[in-house]
């Protein structure tokens, strides 16, 4: 067997440090999310937002949804890998986390991002209804919901076209047997789904909670 990486903390960080770097606006909102205590898990984590930034760059992304952007440390990175006419439209709920993850944008100047702020089932149902098509979907919101979200973007995307999908991985749990509580079979069940739809060609990536990359066929 090949030699396998162990990617310690100590690890994580210098790949973080040797990547792209975070600008101030991206570390004032992790020190924000920080003093949220628990909520904190709700960002994705850096490694994530550089990973996107990257696949972004390379495959000449232009229009972005994001579903589910707590405080905007997620939608802030992956705009600011946008050209300057690119979009990213972003569904969350939360009033109160949509209006702090504002005044981020705010701060950064960052022109490239629309808010609508519903429950995103909605506003996927009005995104659909008026043809809109993205080069790349984000689902980062209620597991509950990762199905249909999942397959309202197909119908949003086009050929070629990307869906990426946060926490596949569950904190390890998707893969301990002796793991059975509500949102980890919620995952797994997820996951399999992905894995046998014949309609995307899929990748699960393991860094920050697991990313899943979709492309469709």
């Amino acid at each position: 067997m090949p030699k396998k990486l162990d990617l310690t903390e100590n690890l994580e960080k210098y790949t973080i440090d040797h990547s792209e770097a975070l600008t101030d606006v991206q570390k004032e909102i992790i020190q924000y999310n920080i003093s949220l205590g628990e909520q904190q898990r709700l960002q994705i984590s850096v490694s994530q937002a550089q990973f996107l930034q990257t696949l972004i760059k390379i495959s000449n992304i232009k229009k972005i949804l994001e579903i589910g952007s707590f405080t905007g440390f997620s939608a802030l990175s992956m705009a600011l890998a946008l050209p300057s006419d690119g979009l990213l439209i972003s569904l969350d709920k939360s009033t109160e986390f949509s209006l702090k993850a504002q005044s981020f944008y705010e701060k950064a100047n960052e022109r490239k991002i629309k808010q609508i702020i519903k429950p995103a089932i909605e506003s996927l149902k009005e995104l659909k209804d008026s043809s809109q098509k993205f080069d790349l979907i984000f689902i980062d919101a209620d597991k509950e919901n990762y199905l249909n979200y999942y397959e309202t973007s197909l119908e949003l995307i086009n050929k070629n076209s990307l869906i990426v999908i946060d926490n596949v991985l569950w904190h390890g749990e998707v893969a301990d047997k002796s793991k059975n509580d509500k949102f980890t079979n919620i995952i797994r069940k997820f996951n399999t789904h992905i894995k046998k739809d014949k309609r995307i060609v899929k990748n699960i990536t393991p860094i920050g909670d697991g990313l899943t990359i979709c492309i469709k066929k």
